[in-house]
């Protein structure tokens, strides 16, 4: 269990008004899911503080520049002109997370729909309907639960579980949780630092 005297001191850039909303819910999330552990919190809490940028950010922000799409989504704007898309967050979704992940194609609007939310970035109609059967709501429907501090953090923790975290985590590797939730290892350096950080918080 972590307090908030402790969520302050490991996420020192975080507003204090982030860390008084998710404290209950991450500690209860925690014990749902079998986050059990100092690995095991450590690491889950890191996650979730870099993912949601120290808890500001409960849904996927794409309101990119036609520079920006090109970097960052280089095979999905090839073929099309990227200023078509700049600064449309809705139509970028759609295109971007169209057939796959259970999603339909960009016509469908599912990329939207079902864009990232919560403290770990669910994404995806498959996603949202496995993980809502584990919390037993109905999240293709009610998608706006992922963005409350209880359904941010018990997303987080589903998707932790379900994904093989908690034993990455039981191997103090945090490579390969952040591959797990990011795809590649983006952001792995302060990930590090906040999960060795919450190591010593929490075991002190």
């Amino acid at each position: 269990m972590a307090t908030i005297d402790q969520l302050k001191e490991i996420f020192h850039g975080a507003k204090e008004e982030n860390l008084d909303k998710y404290v209950d819910a991450l500690n209860e999330a925690m014990n749902e899911f079998e986050i059990n552990t100092l690995h095991r919190e450590a690491m889950f809490l890191a996650q979730c503080g870099h993912e949601s940028g120290m808890f500001s950010a409960v849904s996927e922000n794409l309101n990119y520049k036609a520079e920006t799409l090109t970097k960052v989504f280089p095979k999905y704007f090839r073929d099309v002109n990227p200023d078509d898309f700049a600064k449309q967050p809705e139509k970028i979704a759609n295109r971007v997370y169209a057939n796959r992940m259970g999603n339909g194609d960009e016509a469908s609007g599912d990329g939207y729909r079902f864009r990232g939310r919560g403290l770990i970035q669910l994404t995806g109609k498959s996603n949202y309907e496995n993980c809502g059967k584990a919390l037993n709501k109905d999240l293709t429907s009610d998608s706006d639960y992922l963005a409350t501090p209880e359904g941010a953090a018990r997303s987080a923790a589903w998707f932790f579980q379900e994904n093989g975290c908690n034993e990455a985590a039981d191997s103090d590797d945090v490579v390969k949780t952040t591959k797990i939730i990011n795809g590649g290892t983006i952001g792995l350096e302060e990930r590090t630092e906040l999960y060795n950080k919450a190591k010593s918080v929490l075991g002190a």
